[in-house]
């Protein structure tokens, strides 16, 4: 078999199951929504709006995350029927090594690893800012030193790398208990964004929806170029449904529970998210929103300081949640790379606890570095970028599933087939161009490390080669 024909090798479904057989089935739909919204309502909702409003869209960012939540919403579609049809874990990962080969199954994983990793790392500096500013408050806040890697003039981001190994010890008491923790998070910062838009709604001014979607962001087609950027820029937040998928062999009756848990996830999250930007857009003019807290600054606007240290709160339980939430589906797909022997076997090995300790440990020494000593400015539209391509590979991968005879597929499938998933791909593809030209070359960069990676080691290791 020559090389290339050997790297489109296709896994078969039966093969993960029985590997994956070693983790526990715990998990249900409430659970899934606690993973998924705990992910998406996180630093997004404190951060994106501001920026994104200031920077590209004005008050018609709110439209923006309504189509980033809509556009996710049907990719989310696709990973319900996808992991209604393989319960496995990997996400995309597993889905493409079935779908498509080997070699592609490889460059979505790689690129969800790159996704992940850098998600943690930019939440729990979010994290450690948040934090950092409220301890000013009481008089015990770090020094710049402990809060900012060499990079940015520092030494290292303690409190970064702290709150990743209080989610990693979480993590490691057992999944009934990481659980318990997500799903109280999630309940508690849902309370507090609902206080901030119903608090909110006193206080909006109609003159700053006046301006609604303001003439310097008209650009591209139809002048729309502005709220595409911002929805491009946004996509991000709405990554957690692909982790809900990660999480696929541990979960209960998955043929139905993993398409609720993903479109639940997608409802309540765009909800909140787009009463969100609609009120905080009504508070305070745009233009004085390219904060990075813009809902305790627009707090502050409006002399309602006291609530303001209530919401800094609520971003901090977001951010933590959605870290813990992340770690929680990079390890799994570590482990994924390890089950299959694309990466050292030692990673797919699960301990007493059915918890892949040794792919936990990697991925959280990866993030708590990158946390801790790397500055993430001009990495953070690799996140998108990774999505995105995610998005395309999947989205088109529905019309190959279908087409499968070979895989049990009584589940949830995706509506207006076979339209409806080839117009998302296409899209996806759209939203991809609008990124920018340095996010191209630094994923080129990463996509070539991984295929040396490859094709030096895992095409060597892969279980699918004991199968020749």
């Amino acid at each position: 078999m020559n090389v290339l024909k050997r790297a489109f090798a296709k896994e078969s479904v039966s093969g993960y199951l029985e590997k994956d057989g070693r983790m526990s089935r715990v998990l249900s739909t409430k659970d899934l929504i606690g993973l998924g919204v705990g992910t998406v309502i996180g630093s997004g909702i404190f951060i994106l709006p501001g920026h994104e409003a200031a920077n590209h869209a004005g008050p018609a960012v709110a439209i923006s995350f309504f189509l980033a939540a809509l556009f996710s919403g049907v990719c989310g579609m696709a990973f319900a029927e996808f992991s209604s049809a393989m319960p496995v874990a990997g996400s995309a990962y597993s889905y493409g090594s079935v779908i498509y080969g080997e070699i592609i199954g490889w460059i979505l994983g790689w690129s969800l690893i790159l996704e992940y990793f850098l998600a943690v790392s930019a939440i729990s500096t979010g994290f450690s800012a948040y934090l950092n500013s409220l301890l000013h408050v009481i008089g015990l806040g770090l020094p710049s030193y402990l809060t900012a890697g060499p990079g940015e003039g520092g030494i290292v981001n303690l409190l970064a790398v702290l709150v990743i190994l209080v989610a990693t010890f979480i993590l490691f008491a057992g999944l009934s208990q990481s659980k318990k923790v997500e799903n109280a998070g999630v309940v508690l910062k849902i309370a507090i964004i609902l206080a901030f838009v119903i608090g909110g709604l006193f206080f909006i001014k109609p003159e700053n929806y006046a301006d609604f979607y303001p003439k310097q962001f008209h650009s591209g087609a139809f002048g729309l170029g502005g709220i595409t950027a911002a929805t491009a820029a946004i996509i991000f937040s709405f990554l957690g449904f692909d982790t809900i998928a990660a999480h696929a062999a541990e979960v209960k009756n998955p043929t139905k529970t993993m398409s609720r848990g993903i479109l639940g996830t997608v409802v309540i999250s765009s909800t909140l998210y787009t009463l969100f930007a609609i009120v905080l857009t009504g508070i305070v003019n745009y233009k004085q929103l390219g904060v990075d807290d813009p809902a305790a600054f627009a707090l502050q606007a409006i002399k309602q300081t006291q609530f303001s240290v209530v919401i800094t709160i609520g971003a901090l339980i977001g951010m933590f949640t959605a870290i813990l939430a992340l770690i929680f589906a990079s390890s799994r797909l570590a482990y994924s790379f390890g089950r299959d022997g694309l990466m050292p076997k030692r990673l797919g090995k699960v301990n007493e606890k059915h918890l892949p300790k040794n792919a936990i440990i990697l991925a959280v020494t990866v993030e708590a570095f990158l946390a801790g000593l790397v500055p993430l400015s001009t990495l953070t539209n690799l996140i998108n970028i990774g999505t995105l391509t995610t998005f395309f590979f999947i989205t088109l991968g529905v019309l190959f599933l279908r087409k499968r005879k070979d895989l049990k597929h009584d589940g949830f499938k995706m509506p207006l087939y076979p339209v409806l998933p080839a117009l998302i791909a296409l899209i996806s593809l759209f939203l991809i161009s609008q990124l920018s030209l340095e996010t191209f070359k630094l994923y080129s960069i990463w996509v070539i490390i991984g295929l040396i990676w490859y094709f030096t080691y895992g095409i060597k290791h892969s279980a699918l080669k004991a199968k020749d």
